[in-house]
């Protein structure tokens, strides 16, 4: 079983750096990038949050208690740690369009900490999950080991061919221990409604993680196989199998469209010939095969995920010695440790 416990394959090399993230949360800034504008109108608050020291679920209490409705009002987009400095979107449902003072909601404790509202306005839906076009990240890696000329040159290869697009440790709890949790799930443990959702995300990240690893192995990741499945750029519009013409190298290498992998599920695997041997390859072992029952049996359907991630814009700075500063984009359902994790070993100072 491999969860985030054992080191996932690089695509580009051997680690060129060591380094720490999270000395402070302001080393780890992220900011939801919006996929709507406003309504204007609606029974909905609409409220852009920039929060220190606190996660996404703990915001939403603070926001539900100060406007005195349940949790249930409050809609967000995504998940936000709190070993951070974050920017996120929450929406209040409030029928009567009365807000509270929004003064009442700003936070600034001793213990670091910190809450405030940066924008607000009225909407007419609830901020469904999912609702973002991406988020940008600002990070400062301290104590950096490592030649700063071959760390630039990783970069530049990374901006120029991408990353395995794997589920970041976040997907698989403390030692990689939701896998574990999964497979007992799926032996007849009984767990929470809310948890069950998480270990279901879990095995399915699990697998996913195995067959991207297999195609780093076999330096595939970011080509095409015959019966390859593809999803276009910026969606999750697959297609596929059809032969690998010179049409789909062409837009392969003008990142237009990716290789994709399973999210296991109901239904038979929707690639054929060499893509389809290595999936069937790499989820063999007996644990992989629980995990496959337990998800079909969970009613899951099969979906794909891209292979391969770009980081949007990506961009560095050396701030003093040892101190480097990385900023890029990327798409929802991505993780920036997937990227730092081709840079070396990142160790993070809040243990998160």
């Amino acid at each position: 079983m491999s969860g985030s416990a054992t080191p996932l394959p690089r695509a580009l090399g051997d680690a060129v750096l060591q380094a720490r993230l999270r000395e402070a949360p302001e080393d780890f800034f992220v900011e939801e990038l919006a996929g709507f504008e406003p309504t204007g109108s609606g029974e909905h608050l609409l409220l852009t949050i920039e929060k220190r020291g606190m996660n996404t679920m703990h915001a939403a209490r603070r926001i539900a208690q100060w406007a005195g409705v349940g949790e249930v009002a409050i809609g967000f987009a995504g998940l936000k740690d709190r070993h951070a400095l974050t920017r996120q979107r929450f929406s209040v449902h409030l029928p009567r369009r009365i807000a509270p003072d929004l003064d009442a909601l700003q936070l600034d404790d001793p213990s670091g900490e910190r809450m405030h509202v940066l924008e607000h306005s009225w909407h007419a839906k609830k901020l469904p999950k999912g609702a973002l076009a991406g988020n940008r990240f600002v990070l400062v890696l301290r104590d950096v080991e490592g030649d700063p000329a071959t760390i630039e040159a990783r970069l530049q290869r990374i901006t120029g061919r991408g990353v395995p697009n794997y589920f970041g440790e976040q997907r698989f709890g403390r030692e990689g221990g939701n896998v574990a949790a999964a497979l007992a799930m799926f032996a007849g443990r009984r767990v929470r409604r809310e948890q069950r959702s998480m270990l279901l995300s879990a095995a399915r990240s699990e697998l996913f993680n195995r067959v991207l690893a297999a195609r780093v192995q076999a330096d595939c990741w970011d080509r095409g196989l015959d019966g390859e499945v593809w999803m276009l750029d910026g969606s999750r519009s697959v297609f596929g199998p059809q032969v690998f013409d010179d049409a789909l190298t062409q837009r392969l290498a003008d990142f237009d469209i990716h290789p994709t992998g399973p999210l296991w599920g109901e239904g038979e695997l929707r690639t054929r010939d060499a893509a389809a041997e290595v999936e069937h390859s790499a989820l063999e072992t007996d644990d992989a095969r629980q995990l496959r029952s337990g998800l079909e049996r969970a009613g899951l359907r099969q979906e794909r995920r891209a292979l391969r991630l770009r980081p949007g814009g990506l961009q560095w700075r050396w701030l003093e010695a040892g101190v480097l500063e990385l900023g890029f984009t990327l798409p929802p359902g991505t993780y920036a440790t997937t990227v730092l994790a081709e840079l070396g070993e990142v160790r993070s100072s809040a243990g998160a």
